[in-house]
């Protein structure tokens, strides 16, 4: 119970820190960028450059972009979202108006910072330049969704914690999957 009380009290202090001591030119930046990552659509952006601009390399991060994006967005909003019924930070710890145009589904996890770090992630073994340019809106995406007062901070971790899993495991499910599958001679013909 203390370890909750912690972690409620830790959330309270950096989001109403985070709400209040961002200046207001620079929220509407992370407005601008959380807006762009709405549905994805900034990776889906990111993974078309990476492809066209990219050659085989490119397409081969963008895949593995895409792929760990589709895993850790199943598993946050299609998965945790519907078990974890929590709700967004108080109103009154968020002293702006950008506290109005927050979602109704659950708090827990952040989707968008779990899309964000899975895209990050899965691009940069691939493409480490690359991946360094996804990592610079992938933390704004993450302090917006602080800042802005639609997630706690222990939400963006644990969206960020799905991303990073997403990433590890499109990375590895294709050699877990040849180590593990059934061998011919135990279906005979």
């Amino acid at each position: 119970m203390r370890l909750l009380t912690g972690l409620y009290e830790a959330d309270r202090v950096l989001t109403r820190r985070a709400a209040s001591r961002i200046p207001p030119g620079v929220g509407k930046v992370l407005s601008a960028v959380e807006e762009s990552a709405e549905s994805s659509k900034l990776w889906c952006g990111a993974a078309a450059a990476l492809a066209w601009c990219g050659g085989r390399r490119g397409r081969r991060a963008a895949a593995a972009g895409l792929g760990a994006l589709v895993v850790a967005q199943l598993v946050s909003n299609g998965l945790c979202k519907q078990l974890a019924d929590r709700p967004r930070p108080p109103k009154e710890w968020i002293p702006h108006d950008e506290v109005d145009d927050r979602p109704d589904s659950s708090s827990f996890p952040s989707g968008h910072t779990a899309a964000a770090v899975a895209f990050t992630a899965a691009v940069t073994p691939v493409w480490p330049v690359a991946g360094a340019l996804c990592a610079v809106p992938a933390g704004l995406i993450a302090l917006e969704r602080v800042q802005s007062g639609a997630h706690y901070p222990s939400d963006v971790a644990a969206g960020a914690a799905i991303g990073l899993a997403g990433a590890w495991l499109t990375r590895h499910a294709p050699a877990l999957f040849l180590r593990h599958r059934p061998s011919r001679s135990m279906f005979p013909n």
